[in-house]
């Protein structure tokens, strides 16, 4: 069907019959009246829909009436039933389809509006098992599925929205509705289905503690969340898909004010958010991101603070940058956040004080969001050449029995402290990932280089360019600790770090030359930890 479609009769099918059983009941009386007053269409319906549509003095045939067959076993079958699949299905253009629908008294059905049980709301509120399963949809998807398949001739429509176009379509072609509208709703009927039946995978899997991985068919699906008007770059186009049923994270959150969100700015905000829910929500954490890296992280028991060291770490990489914070947004944060340009903020919630300063910005994103909780498991899926690759979240941080002091000098507990911050900085920064920090701070982040070494040495640099700032003293990066997401392969990168002026390392260690990383710490006096679990982020 490629090109435009001609009106014609071959492509135009007449609706004389419609079947309707909706779970989202919004629009769908008004619609249905329209089609029975405009073009004298008899109406089908099941239950609470045909109940809901009788109130509004609608002449409605009940599916059991129709099929001669109760409803049985709760509801669970009443449109499973030849009557109806065969009144979607037999083709119009078969008179051998035509003479055993006329042969078993079967109707045709021209029209099927449906929506589905709602399983995914369902298991958002917290359901038990006996309550989703009961939401999940049999019939419905069926003669979806029926529907779709037979689109020559009968039109499915599964989304509210579509309610208008279907009565444009007929009020301009007499009561008939075109192929290309057909083809439209078929396609996204599909799409509903094949999404619908993802969640339900999806949810029996976490509920048997199935693996991903030992499930050979892979099933995704999400709804339309954001439409931006294009993606990284201006060609491509783009959207974004909710598949979170409990509505957590960036993407997900409520845009507050300011222009529609963008890939980047998506893509930005949940770097940003993923990374300042690591820290509790008892700590006032800010991070800021550029490019889907950290550019400034800090802690600090007044948020105003916390967004000022986080600041002081790279202010030119924070201009139009994303920022994060794990608690509400106060009016002195957004009073300091208002002095440079800032893309996004994004926050739980965010005082009336702050709103009407950061109002003053009205091109300034502000995204109230839920935050997920520390350490959820999950699944993270990108696409690659050919298919897609899945993988479990990185959800932990390190395993506290494995963690080891492999130098002569224990860490001080400042140190600790700091290198605990450190390692959870690096695991948000994309590899190789070096990140210097001092009094939960960061005061330099080396990212996404081809060599720890060169990640090392822009880190000190970043840390040198604060002490320039600052009147010309020393670098801050004297006295921090640097964390790697990966084991150093060479003692280069830790000399880097060394000679920059830390005085604690924390790593995964696994190198073939960690001896030589030890005793390249041991002879410049640094405590260093391994800690078993790295954190390549690509």
């Amino acid at each position: 069907m490629n090109g435009s479609i001609p009106m014609t009769a071959e492509n135009l099918t007449f609706v004389k019959r419609a079947l309707i059983s909706v779970s989202d009941k919004s629009g769908v009386s008004p619609f249905a009246e329209a089609l029975q007053k405009e073009f004298g269409i008899a109406l089908l319906s099941t239950g609470g829909t045909a109940a809901g549509l009788r109130d509004s003095g609608l002449q409605v045939t009940e599916v059991s009436a129709h099929t001669g067959a109760p409803e049985i076993f709760d509801g669970r079958v009443k449109t499973l039933n030849p009557k109806i699949h065969g009144g979607i299905l037999y083709r119009r253009n078969h008179p051998k389809d035509e003479a055993e629908r006329a042969a078993n008294g079967i109707e045709p059905i021209d029209l099927l509006i449906v929506n589905l049980y709602p399983f995914r709301e369902t298991v958002a509120k917290g359901g038990d098992f006996a309550e989703c399963v009961e939401n999940i949809d049999i019939g419905g998807p069926a003669m979806i599925r029926a529907a779709a398949k037979n689109h020559a001739f009968v039109t499915i429509v599964t989304d509210p929205e579509d309610y208008a176009l279907i009565l444009q379509d007929m009020r301009e072609h007499r009561g008939a509705v075109t192929a290309k509208t057909r083809a439209l709703c078929a396609a996204k009927a599909y799409a509903l289905t094949a999404s619908y039946d993802s969640a339900v995978a999806e949810y029996l899997r976490n509920q048997a503690e199935i693996p991903f991985q030992k499930i050979k068919h892979f099933a995704i699906g999400g709804v339309l969340a954001i439409e931006p008007r294009y993606g990284e770059n201006a060609h491509q186009s783009c959207a974004f898909y909710q598949t979170d049923t409990d509505g957590t994270g960036a993407a997900c959150g409520r845009l507050i004010q300011g222009k529609p969100l963008s890939y980047n700015n998506i893509n930005d905000a949940d770097a940003a958010f993923s990374a300042v829910c690591e820290f509790p929500a008892d700590q006032s954490a800010c991070v800021i991101v550029k490019h889907a890296n950290p550019c400034g992280v800090a802690v600090r028991s007044v948020q105003a603070e916390a967004y000022g060291a986080a600041l002081r770490c790279d202010p030119v990489s924070a201009f139009g940058g994303i920022l994060a914070f794990n608690q509400e947004l106060t009016a002195d944060t957004a009073r300091q956040a208002v002095e440079i340009f800032t893309e996004v903020i994004i926050a739980p919630a965010v005082s009336l004080e702050a709103l009407e300063i950061l109002a003053s910005k009205k091109n300034l994103r502000l995204i109230i969001a839920k935050p997920a909780p520390r350490n959820q498991p999950g699944l993270s899926v990108r696409s690659v050449q050919g298919g897609l690759l899945a993988q479990t979240i990185d959800a932990q941080l390190f395993d506290e029995t494995q963690i080891r002091v492999v130098t002569k000098r224990q860490p001080t507990a400042k140190e600790l402290a700091d290198l605990r911050f450190a390692f959870t900085v690096a695991k948000h920064v994309k590899s190789n990932a070096i990140v210097y920090a001092k009094d939960l701070a960061t005061v330099g982040v080396g990212a996404g280089q081809m060599n720890r070494l060169d990640s090392s040495r822009i880190a000190a640099l970043k840390a040198n360019e604060i002490a320039i700032r600052e009147g010309g003293g020393a670098s801050p990066a004297i006295g921090s600790v640097v964390a790697s997401d990966a084991f150093f392969p060479f003692a280069d990168g830790l000399i880097a770090a060394a000679d920059a002026g830390v005085t604690a390392v924390i790593q995964p260690g696994g190198s073939v030359k960690d001896q030589e990383v030890i005793d390249a710490a041991n002879a410049r006096n640094l405590a260093m930890i391994f800690t078993g679990m790295r954190h390549f982020r690509h």
